[in-house]
Order: structure tokens, then C-alpha cells, then sequence
């Protein structure tokens, strides 16, 4: 790319330049800092970069034009020109009335799609009457029962008008059968329902824990949703293998990028082994990642995720179809970087971090809220965290060319840096025998806890500035007009509950249970008997009882 004796002529000046500039200078009055790193540990910042730093780059096999293979530069021809990214605010808040009601004023407030967010129950597949969900109900998000509740969440909201993200992995089926079946009610098309289900169990036994079945089950489960949908709901992606919460729980960068991709080789080598076409299913995949404070950094892990996933499935499963290849991601600013302290610096670190997404050329996007370091976020607060991306997508010019970091030397060695990192953890999981058996044995898990202590040490010990928290700190009175769930709301929605059982037909419910468990129990795909259970109000807690008895459990500590 660029001409060798231009290159040496290049080093000889930024030699020079080092010996009677630079180094002088830091010898006389020192820097900031030493050294200087990205945003996770390992990496260091040089002082300047040159085309010296590039010059292996070739333009049109490592970058190439948006929407044209390798999708560094985009998976779309037009990017943000052609169509803003989805501008989505997870909401859901302790009941379905307060949740259908959060989601209204976000349309009306210009929100292009809508992000769900389920309690603790709901996710562990436990109904709100469960022993397990004493003092959990609504919390950490909306508690769904059974389809009446789904109902109340989407009164008024027409799905064909909608895309709507639900972050739900174990229950995913059962939660995606009753949007299926509001989709039926409301006379939508299935085919024109759009939106996504994260689905994505193997990053729950590695970060979060909201497992309910052993793997291999969870895994089947994965492949029917994937077989399923792609013959009844093609608009709607069946997982979103997310390297968020990894990130959250303490990973670098690169180690986001590779952890989440060996998930995605295993979820289409299991779908593979259970006879599907890769060409069929791989198409409705789609990439969930965070978005963190050090913008260049995070621009340049976008791009080589989708170059790496490009090349993945070419080389590696033989995809014949464009969308196949095609690393398509939404994005959530860092929950971890809010802090409880000063939470208006929040703001300012959220639209650092959304800006980092958009240069980085991300599908959708979600906003934190200033306040959810301290609870949900507040109606003025979501309000704020959606006027930020809609000042970006309008005013700031970010979005109106593409890819626009593309050829900075610095933006260009880093994704070159981030790929070439990331393809060495790849290749230690496949020594180490492939992802799920990393897991098993804990590697990845102690991977993330090494640097999440190192970060923890480094703030502790003032190594790593947080504004507010260790330094810039003043006295603050506690905050007030936080969202809260009561105990009052939670009976009310055991009361909602129990109502629903004393009116449905109980035959009908007992019939369709017993079909969907000898489904789980032979090889039929379970997800239409699924539908038929959540349309006559079998409540998420028994079909997923009924799947426990069927496939078991998963304990800590058992082979995956």
C-alpha cells in the first residue's frame, strides 16, 4: 500500500523527530503518565503512529467498501446514510401496566425499537408465586407469568410497527412464543414480526448464571429456535451472542471479541451437527458487544469482529451466502463504567461511549441512564439517555459517512492489533478443545477474573482515574426520586396470576403441557408446542418445569 523507500524515508524522520523533539522535551518536563494504555490492560498507546504502522495494510483484501466483503468498513452499502441504527432503551419496569406504559412514552419520544428487560424470576423460568422468587418480583425488570402479561406489555403497540429486543436466554423459547402468539392475536404476519432474543446460554455459565437446563439441552433448544424461526418468523434474530456481559464481568477488548465468537463457532457447529443448512439459519445470528470509555479502542474492535466473523464463517464453515458472513451487533454503553457517585458525569461518559458504537458502525444501540448504577432509570433519565444518541445520529456529523476512522494509522494498527489478539485466544480454545469445554474447566472465567482484579487494583491504588470516585470526589446527599418496586406491586401481580389460573381451561393446559414434554423428550423440535402451551396460559414457570423434567437441571460444577 505504500511505497518502501517512502516507508524508510518515514522511520528516518520519526526516528529523528523522537531523538530531537519528543524525547528531549519528555526529558526536560515528562509526560502524564507512564505508560500510557487502552481502556484494558496489555495494550500500549505509542506516542505517534505513521503510515510505518500500516504498512502491511491492503485496502481492498483487509478493509474493502461497506456492505462488500470483508465488512471491516460495514455490513451495509448506505450504513447510517441509507438508515439510522435502532434506537433502542431497555425498559421493563416491576409490572406489564408500568412496562406497556414506559414503551409508549419511549415511541412517542421517537424511540425506533423497544428492549425488554425481565426480572429475575421470569429469567430463572420460576413464575411469580415460586418459593425461588420471594423478594425478587419485578426488580431487575418486568415479571412475565404468562401471555396475559405479555398482552398488558404490548396494549396498543402494534408488532408490525416494532422490533423489539428481549433479553431473556434460558426461557428465550417460551418468551419468544408469546410474542409469537400477541403477533397471532394482533392478525401480524409472522413473517413480518421483527426483532431479537439473546438466546445466548453458553455466556450465562460463563458471566451471568441465569441457567436453568445441562448445556447439551440448552443447546438443542438453541438449534430448534434457530430451525423454527427460520421457517416462521425470518425477520426475527434467534440469538445474540453477547460479548457485553463478558465484557462486564472484567474482560480486555480482545478477549470480548474472541470469547463471543467462540460462542458463535459452537452455536453453529451445534446447529450443523442437528442437520441444519448453515446457509438457512446463520443469516438470523446476530453479535451483542459493550461499549466502553476509550473510543478508538472500542471503534476498532468493531471493525475487526466483523472482519473476523467474515472470515470465520468463509474458511471455517464454508457459508456461501453474503448474510451469512455478515457480523450484524447491537450495542449497550458500559453498565459497569456508571457510577453511583456525581451521576450526571454518567451523561457525558454514555455519550462518549454511544459515539464509540456509531463510529464503530453498530446496528442498534442502547443508552444507560444516568441513574442505573442506583436503580431502573427514571422517566427523565431514559428521556436523557435517548436524546443522546438522537443529538448524535442529527447533530454531531457521526453518522453521515462511513466508517469515518477508517485509514487513521492509529485506528488501523489497533484493529489489526485487536484481530491478531483475539485469533490467538481462538486458537488456544480450539487447542484447549473448543469453547464449551474451556468453560467447563474454568479457563475462560479465570481469563476475565485476572484482568477484572488487575482493573480493580489499579482504581484501588489510583492507577486508574475514575472521575468522582477516586479522584475529582465532593460530598453528596443521597439520592432521591428513584424507581422502586414494592412488595404491594409484587402480591399484585401473584394476585394477576392466580386469576389467570382460575380462568383458563385447565384441560387444555394440561394437554398441551404433556405434549411439549414428550416433544423434549424424544427429537421433535419443541417450539411448536411451545405456542400452543403459552396460547391456552400454561405460565413460563410450567413449561419450563416441564422442560426441567424433561432435560434436567444444570448444577455448578457438572460437565458441560
Amino acid at each position: 500500500m505504500f511505497d518502501p523507500d517512502d516507508l524508510q524515508e518515514i522511520r528516518e524522520g520519526k526516528a529523528e523527530w523522537e531523538a530531537e523533539t519528543y524525547g528531549p522535551t519528555v526529558d526536560r518536563f515528562g509526560e502524564r503518565k507512564e505508560p500510557f494504555t487502552t481502556d484494558t490492560k496489555g495494550r500500549e498507546v505509542d506516542p505517534l503512529y505513521t503510515p510505518d504502522d500500516v504498512s502491511e495494510l491492503d485496502y481492498e483484501e483487509d478493509l474493502g467498501f461497506p456492505g462488500e466483503e470483508p465488512y471491516t468498513r460495514g455490513v451495509y452499502s448506505t450504513m447510517h446514510r441509507g438508515r439510522l441504527w435502532t434506537m433502542r432503551q431497555y425498559a421493563g419496569m416491576g409490572t406489564a401496566e408500568e412496562t406497556n406504559e414506559r414503551f409508549r412514552y419511549l415511541i412517542e419520544q421517537g424511540s425506533s425499537g423497544l428492549s425488554m428487560a425481565f426480572d429475575l424470576p421470569t429469567q430463572m423460568g420460576y413464575d411469580s408465586d415460586a418459593a425461588m422468587a420471594e423478594g425478587e418480583v419485578g426488580k431487575s425488570g418486568v415479571a412475565i407469568d404468562s401471555l396475559r402479561d405479555m398482552e398488558t406489555v404490548f396494549e396498543g403497540i402494534s408488532l408490525d410497527e416494532v422490533s423489539t429486543s428481549m433479553t431473556i436466554n434460558a426461557p428465550a423459547s417460551v418468551l419468544l412464543a408469546m410474542y409469537i402468539a400477541i403477533g397471532d392475536k394482533q392478525g401480524v404476519d409472522r413473517e413480518e414480526l421483527r426483532g431479537t432474543i439473546q438466546n445466548d446460554i453458553l455466556k450465562e455459565y460463563i458471566a451471568r448464571n441465569t441457567y436453568i437446563y445441562p448445556p447439551e439441552s440448552s443447546m438443542r433448544l438453541i438449534t430448534d429456535i434457530f430451525e423454527f424461526a427460520a421457517a416462521e418468523v425470518p425477520k426475527f434474530n434467534t440469538i445474540s451472542i453477547s460479548g457485553y456481559h463478558i465484557r462486564e464481568a472484567g474482560s480486555t477488548a480482545a478477549q470480548e471479541i474472541a470469547f463471543t465468537l467462540a460462542d458463535g463457532i459452537e452455536y453453529v457447529e451445534a446447529a450443523i451437527d442437528a442437520g441444519l443448512d448453515v446457509d438457512e439459519f446463520a443469516p438470523q445470528l446476530s453479535f451483542f458487544f459493550a461499549s466502553y470509555n476509550n473510543i478508538f479502542e472500542e471503534a476498532a474492535k468493531f471493525r475487526a469482529a466483523r472482519r473476523m466473523w467474515h472470515e470465520i464463517m468463509d474458511e471455517r464453515f464454508d457459508a456461501e451466502n453474503p448474510k451469512s458472513k455478515q457480523l450484524k451487533f447491537h450495542t449497550q454503553t458500559a453498565g459497569s463504567t456508571l457510577t453511583a457517585q456525581q451521576i450526571e458525569n454518567n451523561v457525558v461518559r454514555v455519550a462518549y461511549q454511544a459515539l464509540a458504537a456509531v463510529l464503530g458502525g453498530t446496528q442498534s444501540l442502547h443508552t444507560n441512564g444516568k441513574d442505573e448504577a442506583l436503580a431502573l432509570p427514571t422517566e427523565q433519565s431514559v428521556r436523557t439517555a435517548l436524546r443522546t444518541q438522537q443529538i448524535l445520529a442529527h447533530e454531531s456529523g457521526a453518522a453521515d459517512t462511513m466508517d469515518p476512522l477508517a485509514g487513521s494509522y492509529y485506528v488501523e494498527s489497533l484493529t489489526d492489533e485487536l484481530e491478531e489478539e483475539a485469533f490467538d485466544i481462538l486458537e488456544t480454545i480450539d487447542e484447549k478443545g473448543g469453547m464449551r469445554t474451556a468453560i467447563e474447566n474454568q479457563w475462560v472465567q479465570g481469563q476475565i477474573q485476572d484482568v477484572a482484579f488487575e482493573r480493580q487494583r489499579e482504581i484501588e491504588q489510583g492507577d486508574r482515574v475514575i472521575v468522582g470516585v477516586n479522584e475529582y470526589t465532593v460530598d453528596e446527599d443521597p439520592k432521591e426520586d428513584l424507581e422502586e418496586v414494592s412488595e404491594e406491586d409484587a402480591a399484585r401481580q401473584r394476585e394477576r396470576l392466580a386469576s389467570v389460573k382460575a380462568e383458563r381451561d385447565d384441560e387444555a393446559v394440561d394437554a398441551a403441557l404433556d405434549a411439549l414434554h414428550d416433544a423434549a423428550s424424544g427429537e421433535e423440535n419443541v417450539m411448536p408446542y411451545i405456542v400452543d402451551a403459552v396460547k391456552v396460559y400454561a405460565t413460563t414457570g410450567e413449561i419450563c418445569n416441564v422442560m426441567r423434567d424433561a432435560f434436567g437441571e444444570y448444577r455448578p460444577g457438572a460437565a458441560l
